[in-house]
């Protein structure tokens, strides 16, 4: 029989789960004693590995002198303000704010009503079309619904937020035919720099300044979804600087905390934040009971200490290359299809003859943790503290329980 948990992203009948007690670094730990190597960052998201108790510490400390409370107007707290001031600093978005909340789909949703809400503000409450690609994932809430571009995550929820349509993923041509014949309804195109839960997927060459070109050309408004990419993931801050384009609006989750607390949010730029700041008497009526949340924020902080003062960063590009060469290698040999990746964040391409459910499992028995997208892909996201052991150990799983 199912216990009372309702599993996310998972069979309602199923009735065993592998049960993780601890962690430390890369390595996790299940109820049974058995060791794994997380080789997905949990969800792409545990950028500084487990177990660190410096933030362990700082969310303590924090806990104890105040938890969070509300930042409604007109209340604030120090870390809130603290974390925001020093995100502003990363982003290569110019004279940006931050808007804070808890979690990536809350921050899909905050940035899809934010640049609606600039264009009304600007005079032009026509403007209300977003964009998104074909295989792009935006979170589950129901905006981030609305502008998936995984099929059967649409599935089976009734009406969805309306006008929000897909194009397919690397079409400049058809993306620019649909901008032109609507081109007065224009809000936003929201696209991740890297397709992450789609499957890993890097854009094609000039992609996303073809983004930023037609939405210059037709007043919409940029969102780079970095939920994924953001906070090193890419060797950079944000996927913004790795490609060298810079959005109207970023939303960001996930590795902000490394995961040691929920925390979500959104960067706006001017051309969002200039309308809504426009009107002295407008009341923003949008936000969320832990948006600000002080203990989250004191995790945020000590994360970034954490990837600033080890370098994580630069670790993220030694984890990718080897990463990378080790998966391209069993692909040379015939071992996979392909691999594509960019920097750390990597997938193995499989044969029409191998399952990706079967595999993963298969190297689960064996101590790595991957994550099967569909029946042709493998994930690979590991933690920037991930040694070269720890590497060779993934690939070498993966060729193990691909051959005979």
């Amino acid at each position: 029989m199912p216990g009372a948990f309702l599993h996310p992203f998972a069979k309602p009948t199923r009735d065993h789960f592998v049960s993780i007690a601890r962690g430390k670094g890369a390595l996790l730990w299940d109820t049974d004693g058995n060791e794994y190597v997380d080789a997905m960052a949990s969800l792409w998201y545990c950028a500084v590995g487990h177990g660190r108790r410096e933030i362990a510490e700082a969310v303590g400390e924090q806990v104890a002198t105040l938890a969070a409370y509300s930042c409604f107007e007109p209340f604030t707290n120090p870390p809130a303000e603290a974390l925001t001031e020093r995100l502003v600093g990363l982003t290569p978005i110019p004279d940006a704010r931050v808007f804070l909340c808890g979690s990536g789909s809350e921050a899909i949703d905050t940035a899809m009503k934010l640049s609606r809400l600039a264009h009304v503000m600007a005079g032009h409450p026509e403007r209300t079309l977003i964009i998104s690609r074909g295989r792009g994932y935006h979170g589950t809430n129901y905006g981030g619904t609305s502008a998936q571009g995984i099929a059967p995550n649409r599935e089976g929820y009734g009406p969805l937020v309306p006008e929000v349509v897909q194009v397919p993923s690397d079409d400049v041509e058809a993306l620019s035919v649909l901008m032109t014949e609507r081109a007065d309804e224009l809000a936003a195109v929201i696209t991740e720099p890297v397709q992450g839960a789609g499957g890993v997927h890097p854009p094609t060459e000039g992609y996303l300044a073809d983004l930023r070109r037609l939405c210059d050309q037709h007043g919409a408004h940029l969102i780079f979804d970095e939920v994924i990419t953001g906070f090193g993931r890419l060797g950079q801050w944000f996927g913004a600087h790795h490609f060298g384009v810079v959005p109207d609006l970023t939303t960001f989750a996930k590795a902000v905390t490394s995961g040691y607390q929920p925390l979500g949010g959104v960067f706006l730029g001017g051309a969002v934040r200039a309308p809504i700041e426009s009107d002295p008497t407008f009341m923003l009526r949008h936000g969320y009971t832990y948006s600000g949340h002080a203990a989250a924020c004191a995790a945020a902080l000590a994360n970034l200490d954490v990837i600033e003062s080890e370098g994580l960063l630069g670790e993220a590009r030694r984890v990718g290359e080897r990463l990378g060469a080790g998966l391209l290698a069993l692909a040379a040999d015939g071992v996979i299809d392909h691999a594509r990746g960019e920097v750390a964040v990597w997938a193995a391409g499989l044969r029409p003859d191998q399952d990706a459910m079967a595999v993963r499992d298969v190297m689960m028995a064996a101590g790595v943790i991957t994550r099967a997208i569909g029946s042709d892909t493998l994930a690979f996201c590991p933690p920037l503290v991930t040694t070269d052991t720890q590497i060779d150990r993934i690939v070498d799983t993966l060729a193990g329980a691909l051959t005979p």
